[in-house]
């Protein structure tokens, strides 16, 4: 008979938007029943999301950052996965390479090494969010360079090789697909591990998402587009990705695996009398995770 075992835990760097589905509200419900423990490393206290609503209250938390990876490293604990996203100031890349120099190279209770994702999230439709700095974007290049899994979307993917942005919805399907296979030659460079250019929105009304292999095989996960465009669906994918990826080891198949919950829920979520900035309802859906694919 086998002995139980407790379930693996994953490290998330994220913010906490208290209302809006996103980061933090999205991460923690999603891996915990996919089977894991998360254990949240916040970056920021918000009382909503940044995306449609006003007048927020804003609490940066790096000063406390540090001293909770100190409690964390005083406990011993160890982690299946760290993974990390938004951050908003420089400072916080220092506080993130801090983490990973800590807790990286630390297997967990199983004897695993943990799988370090980082979503570096930086932009979108070509331009930078306005609370990136020249700083931060040249720390985030420096900080993906210790992914095992980079989760860029087509706007991140070009920031980080230095390579001008070009709008995939004016491509031919081809021509899209021949870009982002270009840009994953050039994050080569940035990072070894396994990446995927998420989100590439193509003027045949489908959406793809092309990714690398470990052994540098490259594939595409594409689907119908689906509307409208719900904050927190980065998070929910890379959320899914991490769980499917940690669960089965096959990264083409967890992109796969997380293009089709994505997809599912944007659709039932657009049937819902509820405004597009509170994210989608993901929560009738979430049972559908406890179970392993086949």
């Amino acid at each position: 008979m086998s002995i139980p075992t407790p379930p693996p835990r994953i490290a998330a760097i994220h913010d906490l938007s208290c209302m809006g589905r996103c980061a933090l509200t999205v991460i923690m419900p999603t891996l915990s029943v996919m089977g894991f423990q998360v254990v949240p490393l916040p970056t920021a206290l918000l009382s909503t999301h940044t995306g449609g609503f006003t007048d927020l209250h804003f609490h940066d938390l790096t000063p406390d950052m540090e001293k909770i990876s100190d409690h964390f490293s005083s406990l011993g604990l160890s982690f299946r996965a760290i993974y990390t996203g938004f951050l908003g100031s420089f400072p916080q890349i220092e506080s993130v390479s801090h983490f990973l120099d800590r807790f990286e190279n630390v297997p967990d209770e199983s004897g695993e090494m943990p799988v370090v994702l980082i979503d570096p999230v930086m932009g979108d439709d070509g331009e930078l969010y306005s609370t990136y700095t020249e700083d931060l974007m040249r720390g985030m290049k420096r900080l993906a360079r210790r992914a095992q899994i980079l989760t860029p979307n087509l706007t991140e993917a070009c920031f980080l090789t230095d390579t001008p942005y070009r709008d995939s919805r004016e491509m031919t399907a081809d021509e899209a697909q021949a870009f982002a296979e270009e840009l994953l030659d050039r994050l080569s460079c940035v990072t070894a591990g396994m990446t995927v250019i998420t989100g590439i929105s193509q003027s045949d009304g489908t959406v793809a998402n092309v990714g690398r292999t470990a052994d540098g095989a490259t594939f595409c996960v594409r689907r119908p587009h689906t509307t409208p465009s719900y904050p927190g669906t980065g998070d929910l994918f890379a959320s899914v990705l991490l769980g499917e990826y940690l669960r089965e080891k096959d990264f083409e198949r967890a992109v796969s695996a997380a293009a089709d919950f994505v997809g599912q829920v944007i659709v039932e979520s657009a049937n819902i009398p509820t405004p597009v900035r509170n994210g989608v309802a993901l929560e009738s859906h979430l049972w559908k995770l406890t179970e392993k694919r086949s």
